[in-house]
């Protein structure tokens, strides 16, 4: 376990890869929201193209420029890097000569943070994968700068037993953890409505006092054709995923140094939580016109608690709602089917109410006679069912009167939609 005082971060994955029409002005923007929001830091995922370490170069610069010490640190996306030869290990060492003595480079335990995206298959140029690649990746970049090196090696949680933790890594990111990935059409209904979230529990006793970094996400759909990226799926981010996720890590904190959220903008997972900008990976048939800033308020709430060790007072009475846009079932005339797993998610909306003091929460759809929940000051998780036609109206009640309201008036749930789009339309109380 840790010591009770040892400090804690919450990062966020930032995909550099949708930052091709990026100026100063757009890495301000997203650095100050970011750092008003509670996050310590940017995991800046980059692959091979190029242009990308001029990017991270002028992020590194802003975040210097607007003094507020928010930190970066890269996360090498070894899905797109190739990692099969000496030279491969000579770029992420490129990377390292640019930014790992920078001001802002996040340290950890005094060294230069690091982590990636996959890297299990790595070779480097040497005889074999595992240990010895990435012991020779980690020399080649130290030459740069002293490393901590926290990569999400993906057979380590098929098998720990089988496929330990590299001696060279000095601890590992659950990149899966945050969604219940697990789950399928032909699961338990009650594993549906109420999936785990703490499958953390079989990896840790293999760690040893090694660096843990968890993930949470609030969303997962993706919707890319065989003549594209070829990825068609949803994981379940129904049940208030982001919420309780964060309710599973605060309950064992002592387990958890660093907690990552998937992700800033990665538009083509649907995961985002800040404004939409820059660059879109063909993703605007789902992405348009469906915000996730809210999520980025609520999750600060929860960031603020991880880091200091108990959740804060709530000052102000506020009701978040999210919901996918159609059906489950229904049809489009879409050239791309239906994502896998369409069948595990239910249509209703979700309710998060951080309430001051008790209260009544009103929900309906529509012109209908609400229904009634009570609320205790704090959080309270609450759904209603989705009706075609109609959209999402919540009210919170105190003492008689109004006390907050949550009524998007762009969101109407469609009974025959263009195209799949499982995303969430995402709104928050005024």
């Amino acid at each position: 376990m840790d010591p009770p005082n040892r400090e804690k971060y919450v990062v966020c994955h930032f995909m550099v890869g949708n930052t091709f029409p990026y100026s100063s002005n757009d890495w301000a923007a997203d650095i100050q929201l970011a750092h008003a929001n509670g996050f310590d830091a940017f995991a800046l995922n980059v692959g091979h193209e190029d242009w990308q370490m001029k990017r991270v170069t002028d992020c590194y610069a802003t975040a210097l420029q607007l003094g507020t010490n928010f930190k970066l640190f890269l996360s090498f996306d070894m899905s797109s890097i190739p990692g099969r030869t000496v030279a491969d290990a000579e770029y992420l060492h490129q990377y390292l000569e640019l930014v790992g003595h920078h001001p802002n480079q996040f340290l950890y335990e005094g060294r230069a943070l690091v982590s990636t995206f996959a890297g299990d298959d790595c070779k480097f140029g040497q005889t074999s994968t595992g240990d010895q690649a990435w012991s020779f990746a980690r020399s080649v970049m130290e030459k740069a700068c002293p490393v901590h090196l926290i990569p999400a090696f993906f057979k380590f949680f098929e098998d720990p037993a089988l496929y330990p933790v590299p001696t060279s890594a000095d601890g590992i990111f659950y990149w899966n953890g945050g969604w219940p990935t697990h789950l399928t059409e032909s699961s338990p209904r009650l594993e549906l409505v109420s999936p785990s979230l703490n499958t953390d529990r079989f990896y840790l006793p293999h760690l040893g006092r090694r660096t843990y970094m968890a993930a949470v996400s609030p969303w997962f759909f993706t919707h890319y054709g065989k003549s594209s990226y070829n990825k068609n799926l949803i994981y379940r981010g129904d049940d208030w995923l982001l919420v309780r996720r964060w309710e599973h890590l605060l309950a064992h904190r002592d387990t958890v140094d660093i907690v990552q959220v998937i992700s800033w903008n990665d538009y083509g997972e649907s995961h985002y939580l800040a404004p939409v900008r820059g660059a879109q990976p063909y993703s605007q048939g789902w992405v348009d016109g469906f915000p996730h800033e809210p999520w980025l308020v609520l999750n600060a709430y929860f960031a603020r608690a991880f880091k200091e060790g108990r959740m804060q007072p709530i000052e102000q009475d506020q009701i978040f709602v999210w919901a996918r846009p159609h059906p489950k079932d229904a049809t489009a005339l879409d050239p791309v089917s239906r994502p896998n797993n369409w069948q595990v998610t239910d249509d209703v909306f979700w309710v998060v109410v951080l309430a001051r003091a008790p209260c009544t929460a009103l929900l309906a759809t529509g012109d209908e006679d609400p229904s009634q929940f009570s609320c205790s000051a704090g959080v309270s998780k609450l759904s209603y069912p989705l009706k075609v036609g109609c959209g999402m109206r919540v009210e919170l009640i105190r003492h008689g009167a109004v006390v907050a309201q949550c009524n998007p008036g762009e969101y109407v749930f469609q009974a025959e939609p263009k195209v799949y789009n499982f995303n969430a339309y995402v709104a928050v109380s005024e």
